[in-house]
């Protein structure tokens, strides 16, 4: 095949017969779809046997990379196949002109194949994802060194990086020397938001894992998500790790069966950090037990971004108990005291355990967690107080001597709280489809009993306060306003509890008054079914004297006619 320039194609694009430099109809469709700029025509994938287009002898694939290059529309290349010679030239050449395509999928190239397109995408510099699965042998030398220097010349502009096991880098996948550079090379990479390496052997990468964290906690790196499944990571990996994941928005550690409860520990600590910034944290298939629970459970406490987390082995049961249960139940809402409950986790909305094939049904005091974080998030803290705490001790403040500074604090705290009475949410199962009705409210308390519980603390908190400090002016004017204030609401109470019991009366003596005039109708009633059943009866027996009078007169007539 002679090479042909980019003015070669741009004088014959408009009169050259696609029939005369494709294999087939469909192939000669699709080139005039992509000449003719279709809208719908988005992704296309070069293969041997693709849906759209089949790369076969009698296809001039200089012509493909050229429509390539000059579409406007297509944004998604997929490469499955990469001709030698002439003819991968002539396409990549092509290719390289785009200035539309954003993600580039390879599959199953061989070392070859992949450096070329490497190579052609050093000109793509509004590439965002970079897409690499499969068996592409990408040898260390050429494909990978390669891909190294297209992520170092800074040209594209990142934001996905996919790099799934491949068999060139080896079996194990890229390992700590290929992490390594790949980490160098992503120094000026600072566009990324999603670096995925699934599959890879990370088992003696530790300083490798070591470097990526560091680079992804720099101020310039924008990376979000970090999905390393499958890479065969253990404790010491996790804990050269720990502080860059905790750092990503999304953090996947799917399938890392190595890691136990000490690697879960480190773990644990980053995402309790107050710079942790987690909000999706996967850990299926990863062994957990009670303990691994209870170590994930610790690092709840303090933590405000984590909104989901998932744990458990589909391929086993669940190794969790009632121990492990609390734990975590204690980490969403830890009891001991108003200053635990207070510090408990109420951000987490999603905690998903899998086992054998199919999700584990939580703990109904857990589910109640989490839906009240999911409906009620502004009021999670005050509810949970509530309703651990039927008795607020606030004789921990004494001590201090602004202590009674305190006290308008704690009135406040009592009004913010008190929609609390007001909110509702599902109690349903976490699989079930909600149903309206099965909505109930989250405190089971009236109001009166929320404002006794209210006065019954601020009153213990005055009277309790130390007599040097009662007896300044402002402490006495602030006692005896509460004085004041407890002994008008008791009398607004007393007054309220007489006038519903007088509404009580009013009420009973209203019915009773319906009754009576009820059974007076029902009286009145039955006399006048009686009176009406004599006159019937009087009727009856007038009717049988007539019907005999007039029975003895048609007697007579017939003996007289028969005279």
């Amino acid at each position: 095949m002679e090479h042909r320039d980019n003015n070669y194609y741009e004088t014959n694009a408009a009169i050259i017969n696609l029939g005369d430099i494709t294999s087939s109809v469909k192939n000669a469709h699709t080139l005039q779809r992509l000449r003719d700029g279709d809208d719908d025509l988005r992704d296309f994938r070069i293969s041997l046997r693709g849906r759209e287009f089949s790369c076969d002898e009698g296809d001039d694939l200089g012509w493909l990379g050229y429509f390539i290059g000059r579409s406007g529309t297509l944004q998604c290349l997929h490469v499955d196949y990469m001709p030698e010679g002439a003819e991968g030239r002539a396409l990549l050449e092509g290719i390289a002109r785009s200035q539309s395509i954003r993600m580039i999928f390879i599959r199953n190239l061989n070392n070859d194949g992949f450096t070329r397109v490497m190579r052609a995408s050093h000109s793509l510099s509004q590439l965002e994802q970079l897409i690499v699965w499969g068996d592409n042998n990408i040898a260390d030398s050429d494909g990978w060194s390669e891909l190294v220097t297209l992520l170092e010349s800074g040209v594209c502009k990142l934001k996905e990086l996919f790099l799934c096991r491949n068999n060139s880098i080896g079996n194990e996948g890229i390992g700590n020397e290929g992490l390594s550079s790949l980490v160098e090379a992503l120094q000026t990479c600072t566009t990324l938001e999603t670096l995925t390496l699934i599959g890879n052997d990370f088992s003696s990468a530790a300083a490798g894992l070591s470097a990526l964290s560091d680079w992804s906690l720099r101020d310039e790196v924008n990376l979000n998500e970090l999905i390393l499944s499958r890479c065969h990571i253990n404790d010491e990996g996790l804990q050269a790790l720990a502080e860059g994941a905790a750092n990503q928005c999304r953090v996947c550690l799917r399938g890392n069966e190595s890691i136990t409860t000490l690697g879960l520990r480190y773990l644990s600590n980053a995402i309790r950090s107050d710079s942790c910034r987690v909000e999706t944290l996967n850990l299926s298939d990863t062994p957990i037990g009670d303990d691994g629970l209870e170590v994930l459970a610790q690092g709840l406490v303090d933590n405000q971004s984590l909104t989901s987390l998932k744990l458990g082995d589909i391929r086993g049961d669940v190794s969790i108990t009632l121990t492990g249960w609390l734990a975590f139940s204690r980490a969403l809402c830890d009891t001991s005291s108003v200053n635990s409950t207070y510090l408990s986790n109420h951000t987490i909305l999603e905690f998903r355990v899998y086992g054998a094939w199919r999700e584990t049904i939580l703990p109904p005091q857990i589910s109640r967690y989490l839906r009240l974080h999911a409906e009620h998030p502004q009021y999670a803290a005050r509810c949970k107080i509530l309703m651990s705490h039927r008795h607020l001790d606030m004789t921990p403040f004494l001590q201090w001597d602004w202590g009674l500074k305190f006290l308008p604090l704690a009135v406040a705290w009592f009004e913010k709280a008190k929609p609390c009475m007001m909110l509702t949410m599902y109690e349903t199962h976490q699989f079930s489809t909600f149903n309206p009705a099965s909505r109930r409210r989250v405190l089971e308390e009236s109001d009166e009993a929320f404002e006794s519980r209210e006065l019954t603390a601020l009153y213990e908190f005055v009277r309790g306060m130390p007599m040097e400090v009662m007896k300044s002016r402002h402490g006495l004017a602030v006692a005896a306003a509460y004085d004041e204030k407890i002994a008008r609401i008791e009398e607004e109470n007393k007054i309220a509890s007489e006038q519903r019991d007088e509404r009580y009366r009013e009420a009973l003596e209203q019915r009773d008054g319906r009754y009576a005039a009820l059974e007076e109708a029902l009286e009145h009633r039955d006399s006048t079914k009686l009176q009406l059943e004599e006159e019937i009866a009087r009727l009856r027996g007038e009717n049988e004297r007539l019907s005999g009078i007039v029975e003895s007169m048609v007697e007579l007539v017939r003996k007289s006619v028969d005279v």
